[in-house]
């Protein structure tokens, strides 16, 4: 079964992502995506997505690590990848 937006269209995304994100976090999303006028939250994280996995440079995880070792901001990370 597809599942349908508010006015009952067909969504065009069929996958779901659920993340949580502590104050920080949420709010330089939200700083991003009004800076930029994006017109939803899910929006500015796929353009974040996008410009992330376009973005050389970046390290692996240590394999084991906890989801809650990655944080967006420094104050929020509490595991940092070498050379991060």
């Amino acid at each position: 079964m597809t599942e349908k937006t508010a006015k009952g269209n067909d969504l065009a995304r069929g996958e779901r992502l659920q993340i949580m994100l502590d104050f920080d976090e949420l709010q330089a999303l939200e700083d991003f995506r009004f800076t930029r006028r994006m017109p939803s939250r899910a929006a500015a994280v796929r353009e974040l997505l996008r410009r992330g996995l376009a973005a050389e440079g970046f390290t692996l995880g240590t394999p084991g690590a906890r989801s809650r070792s990655y944080g967006v901001l420094e104050s929020s990370t509490r595991h940092r990848t070498k050379g991060g």
